[in-house]
């Protein structure tokens, strides 16, 4: 059996202090092969710089995926191509920084290839058509012989395309998993044909929030829709992820998890 564990969107430094502090506990406890992140939100709650990419790479994580947020932080579209363990959304514009896809090797040869489709309701960042995106990377990747499976993470606001991606790679993809809204949500499963799914994975960072942001200002917001600074909360730090195992002989997952760790216990 493969294991992978998937991290939803790591949310400034409480989020990365706890991927650092737990990584290599999961990988042990779970007998991981694969351990894959999305970072785009680990450098102040926007983006992600070089230094943080590699703290978080140094820690155990294998890979780090971006999304929408990928370009926020000041000069990371020159770090990003001496990152081979780094990946844009693959639906970005060819002529974007940065690879649009990963592939991880296990211990045992097991090849996994990992990318992002960027979804296109209700997000500002257009990318081309994430469906026809990911049976193009899939043909590139596993259809060419290049890895045994793939991990797709559709970064979306809408919950009908992400389940709509779902089912589009069912039978196709060892698992397709949902961020971008930062909320967990209840439906991790195992599609008819063996994909792994779950609509959003939720956010690792701080759950007495916002969406990883202090409570007051963004209220205050909602309130009168007067300008704030959103800081990135501190409270009820936990780390979200989707844990899968994947069967490479019958070729289908047969799990699909999520998994909260608390930072307190």
């Amino acid at each position: 059996m493969v294991k992978f564990l998937f991290i939803g969107d790591i949310v400034g430094r409480p989020g990365r202090d706890i991927v650092v502090a737990q990584a290599a506990n999961l990988r042990e406890r779970h007998r991981l092969d694969f351990i894959i992140a999305n970072g785009e939100n680990a450098a102040a709650g926007s983006g992600i710089t070089g230094l943080i990419a590699r703290t978080l790479l140094g820690a155990g994580v294998d890979a780090i995926t971006l999304g929408d947020h990928v370009w926020d932080q000041k000069g990371w579209e020159t770090e990003i191509g001496g990152l081979d363990r780094v990946c844009r959304p693959a639906n970005l514009p060819s002529a974007c920084p940065g690879r649009d896809h990963v592939i991880l090797t296990n211990p045992d040869g097991f090849r996994l290839a990992v990318f992002t489709q960027l979804g296109r309701n209700f997000i500002g960042m257009k990318g081309e058509c994430p469906f026809l995106g990911s049976d193009a990377m899939l043909a590139r990747t596993v259809g060419a012989g290049r890895a045994d499976a793939a991990l797709v993470e559709i970064h979306a606001e809408a919950t009908s395309e992400k389940q709509a991606m779902g089912w589009h790679l069912d039978g196709r993809a060892a698992a397709v998993l949902g961020t971008h809204t930062h909320v967990p949500t209840a439906d991790a499963a195992v599609l008819p044909q063996g994909t792994a799914f779950m609509c959003d994975v939720g956010m690792t960072g701080p759950y007495a929030s916002v969406l990883g942001r202090e409570i007051a200002p963004v209220l205050g917001r909602f309130i009168d829709g007067m300008p704030r600074r959103f800081e990135i909360a501190e409270g009820d730090v936990r780390l979200s992820a989707a844990l899968v195992d994947y069967d490479p002989i019958a070729k289908r997952s047969v799990r699909c998890e999520l998994i909260t760790v608390r930072k307190d216990g």
